[in-house]
C-alpha cells in the first residue's frame, strides 16, 4: 500500500502549486504560544491581530482546561490592516497595564499582523522607550507565531524559546539547578515532573509551569491573573543552570524569528542556552512507556549522581507486572495514533512495547522528522508497513483508515467522529479533549502515568468487546 499523502495538492490555472488541508490534525500556532505563556508567573498573553483570534483561542483553552483564560488582543480593523497596528498595539498595552497590572505581557503575532509585516519587536522597543519612567513597567516577550507557518505545538515551543531568549542572562557562576523544558503536557503531568526531580533532590527551573494557572482551585472571587507559574527571576538564571533537559525529539522545526540553525531547522530553548551560555543539553523523548521513561530517569540519575529512588523502581516493577496481566488483551491490536509529533512518537514507542501495532502515525505537524524519528526510537519494533502522515487532515486520515481497518484510535477528541463512523474505540489523550471531563488531570508520563494509560487502553478494548458481544459476559 502506498504511504499516506501528507496534504492534498491543488494546481491553480497559473501553474502554481499550493497546499490546502480540510479539518487539519492541528490547531493554530498562537494557541500553543498562549498555553506556554500561561506558564509564566503574573502574565497576560496578548495577540497582535484580530479580536476573533483571541476569542477562538480562549474558547478552545477553556473547553480543554475548564479554567477561565484571559487573552488580550490589539483588535485589528480594516484600517489597521492597511495602515498598521502601532496605535492599536499601544492602546492595548495601556489597557492591559491599567486593568490587569501584570508582571509580564507576552505577545504572540497572528496571521494578519505577520502578513502585513508588523515589526512587533520595534513596537515593544518604542513603547518601552516612551514609558521608561513608568514604575513597574511589565516585562514584554514576543513570539512570532503566524498560523500559516506551524502548528499549535510549534507555537508552544516558539513561546518557550522566546521567553528564555528574552530573559536568560549570565550574571554569576554555574548553579546546582537544572532547566526542565517539559513540552506540551497536562498540568497533572507537570506536577508529576516536579515531584520526580524533587525526589532526586535536584533544584529545578521548570518551564512552562501552568500546573496552577490552568488548573487552579475554586476561588471565592475572580482573579484576573491566577497564582502560579515560572517566575521571571527563575528564567533569568536559566543561563547559569548545571544542565538543561528537554522532553521531545522533534520539538519544532521550520524557520522563523531569526533563529535558524545550519541545517535549516529552528533552535529550541535548550539549544539556545547551550549555544549562547554553554549550558549542557540532555534530550529525551516524552517519558511514556518503560523504555522512554527509563531514558528520562537515567538522565536524572546521571545529572544528580544519585540512584533512581526506590519509589520509582517499584513503580517500574508494578508497570512490568501490569504489562504481564494485560498483554493478551492488547497483543496484535492495530492502532491509529495521532496528535502532536512528539506525542505520536512517544505513544507509538509505548504501543509497540506492549504489543500493539501502530499502523498509522499521523500529525498535522510538518517537521519532516516524524518518520525518521519513529524509525530511530522504535528500532527493532518499527513496522515497515506502518503509514506515517505529516501535515495530515482528518479527512485524509479517515480515507487511509478505511483501508487499514484498525482496532482502535489513540489521540485527541477531534478524531471521535471517525471512531464513531467506523465503530472502533478511541482512547483520548493529548490536545484538545473537549468531550470528556478531566483533560487537565490526564496523567500519562513516567511509570505511574503509563500504568494509568495502559489500563485505560485495555479497559477501552474490553468495553468495546463487551458492547459488541451478542451474549455479554461478566468475567475476563
Amino acid at each position: 500500500m502506498q504511504k499516506a499523502e501528507s496534504i492534498k495538492q491543488k494546481v491553480m490555472p497559473s501553474g502554481d502549486t499550493f497546499a490546502s488541508s480540510c479539518n487539519a490534525c492541528k490547531q493554530c500556532t498562537p494557541l500553543g504560544a498562549c498555553i506556554a505563556f500561561k506558564g509564566l508567573e503574573g502574565v497576560l498573553p496578548m495577540l497582535h491581530g484580530s479580536q476573533g483570534c483571541a476569542t477562538y483561542i480562549r474558547r478552545y483553552l477553556i473547553s480543554h482546561f475548564r479554567e477561565p483564560v484571559d487573552i488580550a488582543s490589539s483588535n485589528f480593523s480594516e484600517e489597521t490592516t492597511i495602515f498598521g497596528g502601532n496605535k492599536n498595539f499601544n492602546t492595548g498595552i495601556d489597557n492591559i497595564i491599567t486593568q490587569y497590572h501584570p508582571r509580564v505581557i507576552a505577545i504572540a503575532s497572528t496571521c494578519l499582523s505577520e502578513t502585513i509585516g508588523e515589526d512587533v519587536q520595534r513596537l515593544i522597543f518604542e513603547y518601552q522607550k516612551t514609558h521608561n519612567a513608568m514604575p513597574d513597567l511589565p516585562v514584554m516577550i514576543f513570539a512570532s507565531t503566524p498560523s500559516y507557518q506551524g502548528t499549535h505545538s510549534e507555537g508552544f515551543h516558539e513561546a518557550v524559546f522566546a521567553a528564555v531568549k528574552t530573559l536568560a542572562e549570565s550574571s554569576g557562576p554555574v548553579g546546582d539547578h537544572i532547566n526542565l523544558f517539559s513540552n506540551m503536557i497536562s498540568p497533572e503531568d507537570i506536577r508529576h515532573l516536579k515531584e520526580i526531580v524533587e525526589d532526586f533532590s535536584i533544584p529545578v527551573v521548570l518551564f512552562p509551569d501552568y500546573s496552577d494557572t490552568l488548573d487552579n482551585t475554586s476561588w471565592d472571587s475572580y482573579r484576573r491573573i491566577p497564582d502560579g507559574g515560572t517566575t521571571v527571576d527563575e528564567l533569568k538564571k536559566s543561563a547559569q543552570a548545571y544542565a538543561s533537559v528537554e522532553l521531545g525529539y522533534i520539538l519544532n522545526s521550520g524557520g522563523m524569528n531569526g533563529r535558524i540553525k545550519d541545517n535549516g531547522t529552528k533552535q529550541s530553548a535548550g539549544e539556545f542556552l547551550k549555544g549562547k551560555f554553554d549550558v549542557p543539553l540532555v534530550r529525551t523523548g516524552l517519558p511514556i512507556g518503560i523504555l522512554e521513561s527509563d531514558k528520562f530517569f537515567e538522565a536524572l540519575s546521571s545529572i544528580s549522581g544519585k540512584e533512581i529512588p526506590m519509589k520509582y523502581q517499584r513503580q517500574r516493577g508494578r508497570l512490568v507486572d501490569l504489562y504481564i496481566d494485560g498483554h493478551k488483551y492488547v497483543s496484535d491490536k492495530r492502532a491509529v495514533i495521532y496528535g502532536e509529533e512528539d506525542l505520536v512518537v512517544a505513544l507509538a514507542a509505548f504501543a509497540a512495547e506492549i504489543g500493539i501495532k501502530p499502523v498509522l502515525c499521523a500529525s498535522g505537524g510538518e517537521s519532516g522528522k516524524l518518520a525518521g524519528t519513529l524509525r530511530e526510537v522504535l528500532g527493532s519494533n518499527y513496522y515497515e508497513d506502518m503509514v506515517v502522515g505529516q501535515g495530515m487532515s482528518f479527512e485524509r486520515m479517515e480515507e487511509v483508515m478505511q483501508e487499514l481497518k484498525p482496532d482502535l484510535m489513540i489521540g485527541n477528541s477531534k478524531g471521535y467522529y471517525i471512531a464513531r463512523k467506523m465503530d472502533i474505540p478511541i482512547v483520548r489523550t493529548g490536545f484538545p479533549i473537549h468531550d470528556r471531563l478531566g483533560a487537565q488531570h490526564a496523567h500519562v508520563l513516567g511509570y505511574e502515568g503509563t500504568m494509568i494509560l495502559f489500563e485505560q487502553i485495555v479497559n477501552t478494548l474490553l468495553d468495546d468487546k463487551q458492547r459488541k458481544s451478542p451474549i455479554g459476559y461478566k468475567y475476563m
